[in-house]
């Protein structure tokens, strides 16, 4: 297991305000970054995602559904 997996294991084990404590500083800190590093880590989470769709590790969510539970969030 990486060291990555291990980290994202322990955030996903804390509480729901440290996880979102712990999102919020991670989404800050990508501020910094230039458009051309977030284009690259962009693609490289796309590709991963689609590497994961098609090895059967990952489902698809129809859009209606993710904009149904966008919405209830946001209410």
């Amino acid at each position: 297991m990486s060291n990555l997996d291990e980290m994202l294991r322990n955030a996903l084990s804390l509480d729901v305000h440290d996880r979102a404590t712990l999102a919020e500083r991670l989404l800050a800190s990508l501020e910094e970054l230039t458009e051309e590093e977030s284009d690259r880590l962009w693609a490289e989470e796309a590709q991963r995602r689609l590497e994961e769709y098609r090895a059967g590790r990952a489902k698809a969510v129809p859009a209606e559904e993710v904009h149904e539970k966008a919405e209830k969030l946001f209410r």
